[in-house]
C-alpha cells in the first residue's frame, strides 16, 4: 500500500467532517456571508506566506537536484498562482492588497503554521512533506466533493470560482505532484517512520479543520 493511501484511510473520517462544516457547506450553497469569505481569505493569504517558508526549508534541507526542484517550483506555485484567487477575491471587495501583511494572523492560523513550521525546523525532509500534504490535498478534496455536491447550485454562485480554482485539472496535478513526491520520498520507510508520519499527518489535518471552524465563527 501506498504511503499515500494509508494516510488517506487513517484521516479519512477527519476529511469527510470538513465538507460538513458550515463554511464550506454555505460556500456551496451560495450563502456565506461574504465578510466572512473576506476574513478567510486574509486569513488564508498570510498563512500561505508561512506555508512557502515551510517548503523553502525543504529546499535547504534537500541535497538531491530533483528534490530541490521539487520545492523550488512548490514554493513559485504559492507565492504566485495560489495566492491569485485570493487577490482577485480580495481586490472585489475591496481590501488593499499592499496593506494585507499588515492584518493580525488569528491564534488558530498561527498555532497551524508554527506546528509545520517546527516540524520543518527540527525534522527530515520526510515529516516536512507530510506536515505540508494536508493542505494542498484536502482543499481538492474538498473542491471537487463540492463540484459534484452543489452542481445544481453554482450558477451564478458568487464562490464557484473558488470551488473552480482549487477542483480543476491544474491544482489536480499540484495536488497529485505533492502525493506523488511524498510517496517516492518515503518508500522505504521502517514502521515506526510510518507511524510517525501518521501522527504528524492527522495533526495537519486537524489543524485545517481548526481552520475551517476559525474561518467561519470568527470576525475581524
Amino acid at each position: 500500500m501506498l504511503l499515500s493511501d494509508y494516510l488517506f484511510n487513517e484521516s479519512k473520517k477527519i476529511w469527510d467532517e470538513y465538507l460538513k462544516q458550515p463554511f464550506i457547506v454555505e460556500m456551496g450553497e451560495g450563502t456565506l456571508d461574504k465578510e466572512k469569505f473576506r476574513d478567510y481569505l486574509v486569513q488564508d493569504y498570510l498563512y500561505l506566506l508561512d506555508y512557502a517558508k515551510v517548503y523553502a526549508m525543504g529546499l535547504i534541507k534537500s541535497d538531491d537536484v530533483k528534490h530541490m526542484k521539487f520545492f523550488k517550483d512548490s514554493i513559485n506555485g504559492i507565492m504566485e498562482d495560489e495566492s491569485a484567487t485570493h487577490i482577485d477575491y480580495l481586490k472585489e471587495l475591496g481590501e488593499d492588497i499592499i496593506t494585507l501583511q499588515r492584518h493580525n494572523i488569528k491564534w488558530e492560523n498561527k498555532n497551524y503554521t508554527n506546528f509545520m513550521k517546527s516540524i520543518a525546523l527540527t525534522g527530515d525532509i520526510q515529516d516536512l512533506i507530510i506536515a505540508v500534504l494536508p493542505c494542498a490535498w484536502s482543499y481538492y478534496y474538498i473542491a471537487k466533493e463540492m463540484k459534484e455536491i452543489y452542481k445544481d447550485k453554482l450558477e451564478n454562485n458568487y464562490y464557484a470560482a473558488w470551488i473552480e480554482s482549487y477542483s480543476c485539472e491544474e491544482y489536480r496535478m499540484c495536488a497529485k505532484e505533492n502525493i506523488d513526491f511524498s510517496n517516492e520520498l518515503c518508500k522505504n520507510i521502517d514502521d515506526d517512520k510510518k507511524e510517525k508520519l501518521k501522527d504528524i499527518f492527522i495533526k495537519g489535518s486537524l489543524y485545517e479543520m481548526a481552520f475551517w471552524d476559525m474561518a467561519y465563527k470568527e470576525m475581524r
